[in-house]
């Protein structure tokens, strides 16, 4: 079975394609009346900027626009759609690509996944996909924020390579913000 959508009572579609024209997604299950930092967003969309902190050469503003499901940057309880142009895309770039899968990327298992074999296709499974997560991400932070749930991460270990000892919030939040990088 293949599937674009996560989540249950807080669901998440993405859509579009590395190359194409926009990727983008669909929020549903969001309450209404809530009030988003957009601003907040935003930050987390400039933290996985491409040509930021990463090996790709894109230059992506990665400013999400959303279509529905707000007012006023309030949630109206309707589904919320977003798209994030794809201001940098070089589709010709991966024309030598036809005949080859590449080690450690997706076309393999996009092709087992979804049958089809069209190297244009798999950047469904690029990282650039990963901005609409970030997005629906950021968006669901500041839902659990308002229960009383923060959420922060930290790369403790990169295979072999490990940080031995445990971090507190604070650290963790504060590895994250873009002041550090």
């Amino acid at each position: 079975m293949a599937g674009n959508t996560f989540g249950q009572l807080f669901r998440f579609t993405s859509f579009g394609e590395s190359h194409g024209k926009v990727i983008g997604g669909v929020i549903d299950g969001c309450p209404a009346g809530i009030k988003l930092d957009l601003e907040s967003i935003l930050k987390d969309m400039e933290r996985r900027r491409p040509g930021h902190r990463s090996a790709s050469k894109r230059k992506e503003s990665d400013i999400p626009r959303f279509l529905s499901g707000l007012i006023d940057e309030t949630t109206t309880g309707a589904p919320i759609a977003f798209v994030i142009p794809n201001e940098d895309a070089r589709p010709d770039d991966y024309d030598y690509l036809k005949e080859i899968y590449r080690p450690s990327h997706g076309d393999f298992t996009y092709h087992k996944k979804y049958g089809i074999d069209d190297h244009r296709l798999v950047h469904r499974a690029s990282a650039r996909e990963t901005a609409v997560r970030v997005v629906a991400g950021a968006l669901a932070k500041q839902l659990l924020a308002r229960t009383g749930i923060f959420v922060a991460g930290i790369t403790s270990c990169i295979g072999p390579y490990c940080i031995d000892r445990d971090f507190s919030f604070e650290e963790m939040e504060l590895a994250g913000s873009t002041s550090l990088q």
